[in-house]
């Protein structure tokens, strides 16, 4: 069997269990809109969270999300950068190196 990336199995979850995915994403727009951080700070926020753990398919996800809302590709580096301390080097170099693969172009 191949093996499958996270965005493949996000893909499948979200065709097979759209209620279950519909659920989470609506958490996610309560959690936005329950306080004053604007959508690029808040998308940057999750970037370094995601740097945090590891999760290098939702790193690309929020570095697209950060650039659309307007961020710049130094605030990306930078959110991934300062979750060092908590997250360690290597998750940050892995965050650094999914940042790459995020086409120069998102974030028109």
């Amino acid at each position: 069997m191949a093996k499958q990336g996270s965005s493949e199995i996000y893909t499948q979850v979200r065709k097979d269990h759209p209620d279950f995915i519909e659920a989470l994403d609506a958490l996610g727009r309560a959690a936005r809109k329950a306080g004053p951080l604007d959508e690029k700070t808040v998308q940057l926020v999750q970037l370094g969270a995601a740097a945090a753990i590891g999760a290098t398919a939702s790193v690309a996800s929020h570095a697209r999300r950060a650039l659309d809302a307007g961020a710049k590709r130094a605030e990306l580096r930078h959110a991934v950068m300062a979750t060092v301390n908590i997250s360690g080097f290597p998750n940050v170099i892995g965050a650094l190196a999914a940042l790459e693969q995020v086409p120069r172009k998102a974030g028109k």
